[in-house]
């Protein structure tokens, strides 16, 4: 990869003559990096910040509209994602999150060959599947729904016509409040991740 953009590099006069089209479609591998962030359980003995949910690398497929050539619209995808989740390092089981993100963006070199841009957007997340429990204490719940805001950066490099080269940086606002099975709220889980991807984009 490294190569072909080197290569690419000596023919970007010649690419950025290329016409584009309006559709864009990106497949990425994203790392999810969790921030982690929880409220103290006191008669539970649980700190601020023991409750973890896991970090991982996911596939990510993306559809982008350019309504102009400098403003667009990313529709980021994924299937349901299975985490761990531990208390104070004690995995206490697994949840499914689905979180489509919706980004209006601004491209700002549109016809160079290295097309940086920026978005801002909002981010749903569907918490489902939840098995966690407690031992002493028995079956918690989580709020099944997140809305947050999403920033983003990145780069698009073009390969040739119509290929491109991805590499793109999310932070999403994401959250839950967990609450025991049938009873009241007990914590609230800031998980805010970062995201870090890489990846191929068709132009069309």
């Amino acid at each position: 990869m490294i190569a072909a953009l080197v290569a690419m590099t000596a023919c970007s006069p010649l690419l950025a003559q290329q016409p584009d089209g309006d559709w864009m479609i990106r497949a990425r591998v994203v790392n999810i990096d969790t921030a982690n962030k929880s409220d103290a359980i006191p008669a539970l003995g649980v700190a601020s910040d023991d409750i973890h949910v896991s970090s991982k690398a996911i596939p990510e497929l993306d559809i982008s509209y350019f309504f102009t050539k400098n403003i667009a619209a990313e529709l980021v995808l994924t299937y349901p994602q299975e985490h761990n989740v531990s208390v104070a390092g004690t995995k206490i089981g697994t949840v499914r999150e689905l979180p489509p993100t919706l980004l209006l963006q601004y491209h700002f070199m549109p016809d160079a060959q290295f097309r940086p841009y920026v978005g801002a957007g909002i981010n749903y997340t569907r918490f489902s599947s939840v098995d966690l429990n407690v031992p002493g204490v028995g079956d918690l719940e989580v709020d099944k729904d997140s809305f947050g805001l999403a920033l983003q950066v990145g780069m698009d490099v073009q390969l040739s016509k119509q290929w491109f080269f991805n590499v793109d940086l999310k932070k999403v606002k994401m959250g839950t409040d967990v609450k025991l099975a049938g009873g009241g709220k007990v914590s609230s889980i800031d998980i805010d991740p970062w995201l870090f991807g890489i990846g191929l984009g068709y132009r069309f």
